[in-house]
């Protein structure tokens, strides 16, 4: 919801803080995935 926020206030405005804030989100959520993927192999291999 922030992200998409962010994004709309971006293109209406050409705002560049509202471009960062879009991007640190972004990033943040590519970070969480990236940490659940390394979870996820760690839980299959303590599985076997």
């Amino acid at each position: 919801m922030i992200k998409k926020i962010a994004w709309d206030t971006f293109k209406k405005t050409g705002d560049i803080d509202a471009f960062l804030e879009y991007k640190q989100i972004e990033n943040i959520e590519n970070n969480i995935k990236e940490i659940q993927n390394i979870t996820n192999i760690n839980l299959q291999q303590n599985d076997k």
